[in-house]
């Protein structure tokens, strides 16, 4: 058995249950527990340390306060949302949340550990938080429906997971379209070998598989995330340090979703690009390739498609590929965008044109191009409304059923995206 699976055995997953159910026992008790190594709480970054606003609070909670920072500082949470926090242990960061959002709101708290949901529960009673719901669960498993929830909230518990990526695609698939993710976590250094990390995670005592800020940003891409940043705050070992992310699902029409694409969407996808191919005006292309083809082509990061929130038919979609592959054009991508003819002048377009340029401005692209005939007027409208600008005029390119034509040049560089 590899440690992977190690981890993701059921006992591992039982003992780790059982190591916090414990320390909420303690915490029940009246004891005073840590999680990590105590020296890891002396800048004031771990536990209960890390919020400045401690008044009123039931004692219990803030001695199983077990986190790495403090995710409400970046979670903007407004009155009347829905909030989830994801390991929500003692049910700190739940209380805050529940007065945060007010009494028309609601913050969800889900733990694994019985005991730690008996902890949260009883501070609850104790604060007199009447909009705090607690659920019994795991955090691959998220027990809410679809696309309930306004903002997810967590507090050093995603790098306990062994399914890292099954994490963030829950969390995808309960926010709203527009909804927030805005955790506290621990990230490693880039330069740290496998040995290194280990090393620093078990003086730590409190991480595990520690993911760093490039795999943590690549996770979130995938699952479909974007306006993605991550940003350290305190040094929390050697070469492991706390992290706050904030990220976000893309925003979407009423009735609409954006989400990576799927193998699944294939014949969906290859046949909206043929009816646009089918228009004379998309590209110089007249017959859409074979999903094997399209597939190698197209950046795995950068593809999205809008599909309708309750059939799951694919409306439309976006996607982009590297203009070369050297590596002073590493940030120099070239996209496009279609949508199916039934559903233009709906807002679809818009909607996955700013995924795009949103996952490309999360993984450091600068520069987003394309090449669009001067005739299709709607494409340049939507890609002028979107921050593209029109470089210049490639004439007569290239001979399109029996006609030279015109290619104008557009790019939107990117306003935050580091070149190189």
């Amino acid at each position: 058995m590899t440690a992977e699976n190690a981890q993701c055995s059921p006992a591992a997953r039982d003992a780790v249950i059982d190591r916090y159910s414990g320390l909420a026992r303690t915490a029940l008790a009246g004891g005073a527990i840590a999680d990590c190594d105590p020296g890891a709480f002396a800048d004031g970054c771990f536990g209960a340390a890390a919020y400045p606003d401690q008044a009123d609070l039931p004692e219990a909670a803030l001695r199983a306060s077990l986190g790495c920072g403090n995710p409400l500082a970046v979670a903007s949470l407004a009155p009347g949302e829905t909030v989830l926090d994801l390991g929500s242990g003692g049910g700190l960061d739940v209380l805050l949340s529940a007065r945060r959002v007010g009494p028309d709101g609601i913050a969800y708290g889900l733990d694994a550990s019985p005991d730690m949901l008996t902890l949260a529960r009883t501070s609850a009673a104790h604060a007199g938080v009447a909009n705090a719901r607690f659920l019994h669960g795991r955090i691959e498993d998220i027990p809410l429906p679809d696309g309930q929830v306004d903002v997810i909230i967590s507090n050093c518990v995603i790098n306990l997971s062994a399914d890292k990526p099954r994490v963030l695609a829950e969390a995808f698939r309960v926010l709203r379209p527009g909804g927030r993710l805005g955790v506290s976590d621990v990230i490693a250094d880039e330069d740290l070998d496998p040995a290194q990390l280990a090393d620093a995670e078990q003086q730590v005592g409190c991480a595990r598989g520690t993911l760093t800020r490039r795999q943590y940003r690549d996770l979130l891409l995938a699952a479909g995330f974007t306006a993605i940043s991550v940003t350290s705050t305190h040094q929390a070992g050697a070469g492991l340090h706390s992290a706050i992310i904030a990220a976000a699902r893309p925003a979407a029409p009423d009735g609409v979703l954006i989400r990576p694409m799927r193998t699944g969407d294939a014949s969906q996808v290859l046949a909206i690009y043929q009816l646009g191919l089918d228009t004379g005006e998309a590209s110089f292309e007249t017959a859409a390739p074979g999903w094997d083809a399209f597939h190698a082509a197209r950046l795995p990061l950068h593809r999205h498609v809008a599909a309708d929130s309750a059939s799951g038919e694919v409306l439309g979609w976006a996607a982009a590929t590297a203009v070369s592959g050297r590596s002073v054009y590493a940030g120099v991508i070239e996209h496009s965008v279609y949508v199916h003819p039934a559903h233009y002048r709906q807002g679809i377009g818009v909607a996955l044109l700013q995924a795009l340029t949103g996952s490309a401005e999360s993984a450091g692209i600068w520069t987003i191009q394309s090449g669009i005939f001067p005739e299709n007027t709607a494409s340049l409208r939507l890609h002028h409304r979107a921050g593209f600008r029109t470089v210049g005029t490639r004439e007569r390119l290239a001979c399109h059923h029996g006609r030279w034509r015109d290619v104008l040049l557009l790019e939107r560089r990117s306003g935050t995206a580091a070149a190189g």
